[in-house]
């Protein structure tokens, strides 16, 4: 495959590598329960989606870093902050991080209280014990791994490079929406309400980071801390169910 080919389908491949992965990796926990001797295997497995996304951020970080190198240029650049405009860029993450918290929450909540009566009804689906030696670890390196893989995967990898090939409209809108449609797969419950809603609950808060970052894309330093100070919420629930 020449080196023109190749770097026109990674966009592509990486745009839903994500949602494969995580499906992937909690197949292969079920597949363990399994042959322990579950009788609901998949249904265990949906227990471990701070692990899997753990793991799929792994991968996501190695690959990244082979395709930023492989265009002559550097995965960790990404972070690196703007010196002569910190100033702006903080007082402009300050009013996104305003305006996105009720983005990112009222979806949540509403969509959960249209599907399922309550917004804590669903929890217990999404919110599962884990053993301490499983969530422990992830405390710390799934906030840290995802903060590192999810947003410069969609926005520091994807989306300049798909409006290349299919304009400013798709190159923004498509890696919103697979921002979104992962979590899906993170973790898969086969249950409509639950897939209905953990994909459209992420959609607004998934376009606002788009366009934001298509506006300034020197913003991704700040909204890597940020998202992953979200994710650190997350698991810090996880610990507390499973305590």
């Amino acid at each position: 495959m020449s080196n023109n080919s190749r770097s026109t389908r990674w966009p592509w491949l990486m745009l839903v590598i994500r949602s494969l992965l995580f499906l992937a990796w909690q197949a292969l926990i079920a597949l363990i329960y399994f042959l322990i001797g579950s009788s609901q295997a998949w249904e265990a497995s949906a227990a471990w989606w701070t692990v899997t996304a753990m793991l799929t951020n792994l991968v996501c970080i190695w690959l990244l870093v082979r395709l930023f190198r492989d265009e002559g240029l550097r995965y960790w650049d990404l972070f690196r902050f703007q010196r002569e405009t910190i100033k702006g860029d903080l007082l402009v993450m300050l009013l996104v991080m305003v305006v996105s918290a009720p983005v990112a929450a009222l979806p949540n909540v509403l969509l959960a209280q249209s599907l399922f009566g309550s917004a804590e009804a669903v929890m217990p689906l999404f919110f599962r014990p884990l053993p301490l030696w499983a969530i422990l670890p992830t405390l710390v390196l799934f906030p840290l791994t995802i903060a590192l893989a999810e947003l410069p995967t969609y926005f520091g990898y994807v989306m300049p490079r798909l409006e290349k090939q299919v304009g400013l409209g798709l190159g923004v809108l498509l890696p919103a929406l697979g921002l979104a449609f992962q979590h899906v797969t993170l973790p898969l419950v086969f249950d409509g309400g639950f897939m209905l809603w953990r994909l459209l609950m992420f959609i607004p808060f998934a376009l606002l980071v788009a366009i934001v970052l298509r506006w300034r894309p020197r913003l991704l330093p700040y909204l890597v801390i940020f998202h992953g100070l979200m994710d650190l919420y997350a698991a810090w629930t996880v610990l507390s169910v499973s305590l």
